[in-house]
């Protein structure tokens, strides 16, 4: 009976030993359904993976900014994060690709670029480390100020905010001679509440989320950056959960991501919508205006790309995917 005993003891002290808590620390906000779906997606893991695998989420960015929280994984204390491009652009360049500026026309471009693309960006996120999931669009993102915002002219001289870290936006904003402010996420509404910025570039649902648009009069209706978010697990902390337990990870994981995927889009559109209920005034520019603004980013493109900031074969690679799309579209 003793010897009984002995061996359930064990049983049990090798499944604490095998058993791992992922922290992930996210900006999504505590009770929405994003943070809903997140929970709900752990519980599943956790079910499926018999208690081993726990994964437990920070909200409302409770860790601090995504500087913060890649120093904390780097030190353990977390696993991984939700992020947005800009947060990994240091340790991994071409995590930007997508988001330079005005590549992309319309959603279903984008579509068909990362129908070829996404793995290839996922094979090099894990090379630097990094496990992620699939990517889910969050739409474009769109220039939004206190001023009509129409033309080049219009920019010249004014404040925007880049992302801190984010070394593509500066040098994009830099060739438009425009003053970028880098700031983390976190500080932006601040930023806006005390006038320290003129310009914010961002998605109708994540101005809405963050209540940016209460800040903000005028939306330059203009698909100039497209937006997408993702969860990025530290490669090491991942590689201590067993080949089935990732397995069980991943598919979830990926799962929610490819729902989130589809889910966002549909949800921008109606966000674009709550902006302009909320007041925000719309400005059109001319095709004119549009054609000068397109050929002023794709100098800046070009030459971001030649500096290595972003692959350049990668960068070729997604031109030429847009270039078959449209005349396949024509």
């Amino acid at each position: 009976m003793k010897q009984i005993a002995l061996l359930l003891l064990a049983a049990l002290m090798v499944g604490i030993a095998d058993a791992q808590t992922l922290k992930i620390a996210t900006l999504t906000p505590e009770g929405s359904q994003w943070m809903q779906d997140m929970r709900a997606s752990a519980a599943e893991i956790k079910s499926k993976t018999d208690g081993r695998v726990t994964i437990k989420y920070y909200g409302d960015g409770s860790r601090g900014t995504d500087a913060k929280v890649l120093r904390e994984m780097r030190l353990g204390r977390l696993q991984g994060g939700v992020f947005t491009p800009s947060a990994l652009m240091e340790q991994y360049g071409d995590i930007g690709l997508y988001g330079l500026p005005m590549v992309f026309a319309s959603i279903e471009e984008a579509d068909a670029v990362r129908s070829v693309l996404d793995k290839k960006i996922a094979a090099g996120m894990e090379q630097a480390g990094y496990v992620s999931f699939g990517f889910a669009a969050t739409g474009f993102a769109m220039m939004m100020s206190n001023e009509p915002l129409a033309t080049l002219d219009d920019l010249s001289g004014k404040r925007v905010w880049v992302p801190e870290g984010d070394d593509v936006s500066k040098a994009t904003m830099d060739a438009l001679g425009v003053n970028t402010i880098p700031l983390p996420l976190t500080d932006v509404y601040t930023a806006l509440q005390t006038g320290a910025l003129d310009i914010v570039t961002m998605s109708s649902v994540g101005a809405v989320l963050l209540q940016y648009h209460t800040k903000l009069k005028y939306v330059t209706d203009l698909p100039l950056i497209y937006t997408f978010g993702f969860m990025a697990i530290d490669k090491k902390a991942f590689g201590k959960l067993s080949a089935a337990d990732r397995e069980v990870v991943k598919t979830v994981l990926n799962e929610l991501y490819a729902r989130y995927d589809k889910l966002n889009i549909e949800e921008e559109t109606e966000a674009k919508q709550a902006l302009f209920k909320a007041g925000m005034q719309k400005v059109v520019p001319s095709e004119e205006e549009t054609a000068e603004l397109r050929a002023a980013l794709k100098k800046s493109n070009d030459a971001i790309a030649a500096q290595g900031m972003v692959s350049e074969t990668l960068y070729e690679e997604l031109l030429a995917l847009v270039a078959e799309f449209r005349a396949g579209a024509q």
